[in-house]
């Protein structure tokens, strides 16, 4: 019988789990992140990415885009919009080129900024028999967080991958990864996740 893990110490079992990566896409990449870049994201994103499909476990790759009329925004009163980059790229909703995004990937469009609300990622999840989820993208206390949230609140462990995630400011990223994140899951690095699957 295995010894019991150290709270530390990360056990994943390939057949329950997924990787899920929020908005990798050409608009957000283009956006200046911290406290890393976001070609630093989306190499430790490629890289889990990588290792996941090697070994049968299903990723998931999450986009946000809207009809051309805009319809499907979100259009309530706030005091800070969001804001895309200054320069709109035509063909910003496309999963940047690295990752590869193929036939065997989950890809789920979402019109917010979690990835399980008007979205059949629940579904494509439970009916996989997946109860874990491996977190990472960008915006960390945005996506990552509202998706993280959410995926608590459905009973999901969730492993959030710290180095695989940065936001619009070093503070903002600091706060979710030491404050939030502990509290509905697990954050650990990349390094520690591709050990746990090895």
């Amino acid at each position: 019988m295995p010894e019991p893990a150290t709270p530390r110490e990360l056990i994943l079992n390939p057949r329950t789990t997924a990787l899920v990566l929020i908005d990798l896409q050409k608009r957000i990449v283009a956006m200046p992140t911290a406290p890393r870049p976001s070609a630093d994201v989306v190499a430790v994103g490629v890289k889990l990415a990588d290792r996941c499909r090697a070994l049968g476990i299903p990723v998931v790759l999450t986009n946000v885009d809207f009809r051309p009329d805009g319809k499907d925004r979100l259009a309530v009163p706030v005091d800070i919009p969001m804001m895309g980059p200054a320069v709109p790229l035509p063909d910003g909703a496309a999963y940047v080129p690295e990752l590869h995004a193929g036939p065997g990937d989950i890809l789920v469009t979402k019109h917010q900024w979690g990835a399980f609300y008007g979205t059949d990622l629940d579904l494509q999840l439970r009916r996989r028999g997946i109860d874990t989820i491996l977190l990472g993208g960008i915006a960390t206390n945005f996506g990552v967080e509202s998706t993280g949230r959410f995926a608590w609140e459905l009973n999901y462990r969730v492993i959030f991958v710290e180095d695989a995630m940065a936001s619009v400011a070093a503070e903002a990223h600091q706060f979710a990864v030491s404050t939030i994140f502990p509290r509905i899951g697990r954050v650990r690095t990349s390094a520690e996740v591709l050990s746990a699957l090895s």
